[in-house]
């Protein structure tokens, strides 16, 4: 495993190096102060969303969802708690296909809710639908 990971801050979207013996010392941005490492959803809009799935070293899963979508809704506690649950491991976030259509039409996504893993820059896997937490800790941890 390298030394450091880059993590981009899903508050401002500036690149940070963080060593990995730091990570669950709950590292900040360098540029805004904002916590990197949460256990918590981060809310995403369009250009972070770039940024984070291109530029973040340590997995990130993002669930994209709409308000409208009542299993989306009926998700959100649950990604919520895998979040808290694979603190260190993954981060979390998500983002509205409504607010931000752009990017579903780039990703191709047909159907919400989905969760998407990303590492490195990559796709690294997807998982349509609602599920629980522990079947979304299960994917998640399938892929590290």
């Amino acid at each position: 495993m390298a030394d450091a990971v880059k993590l981009i801050c899903e508050t401002c979207g500036q690149a940070n190096r963080v060593p990995v013996v730091r990570l669950s010392e709950g590292p900040k941005c360098g540029s805004c102060g904002d916590p990197l490492v949460t256990g918590k959803v981060a809310e995403l809009d369009a250009p972070t969303h770039d940024k984070a799935t291109k530029g973040d070293e340590m997995p990130l899963i993002v669930d994209y969802w709409a308000p409208w979508c009542g299993p989306c809704r009926m998700m959100a506690p649950e990604f919520a708690r895998a979040a808290g649950a694979l603190k260190g491991k993954a981060r979390f976030a998500k983002i509205n296909t409504d607010d931000f259509p752009a990017v579903s039409q780039k990703m191709g996504i047909r159907g919400i809710p989905l969760l998407v893993l990303w590492k490195g820059g990559r796709e690294i896997a997807r998982l349509p639908g609602a599920r629980p937490a522990a079947e979304i800790e299960g994917f998640v941890r399938s892929h590290l």
